[in-house]
């Protein structure tokens, strides 16, 4: 059963919005060490881009892609 386009549009802005969270949490915690500010931007950079990848792998596996 193929999921419809707008559900599909739906999924992927929540998975971009939870990364997103996921990314600024990251990096307030980075900053929060004593981490420079690019080190804390570097850093939410690959909790988004991690969180992303695997909210992506889930909604495929799940079928919602």
């Amino acid at each position: 059963c193929e999921p419809r386009s707008g559900t599909r549009y739906l999924w992927l802005l929540v998975a971009a919005l939870f990364s997103l969270v996921v990314a600024l949490v990251a990096g307030i915690l980075k900053a929060g060490t004593g981490a420079g500010f690019a080190e804390a931007v570097l850093y939410g950079g690959t909790a988004f881009a991690t969180t992303m990848g695997l909210c992506l792998l889930v909604l495929s596996a799940a079928g919602q892609l």
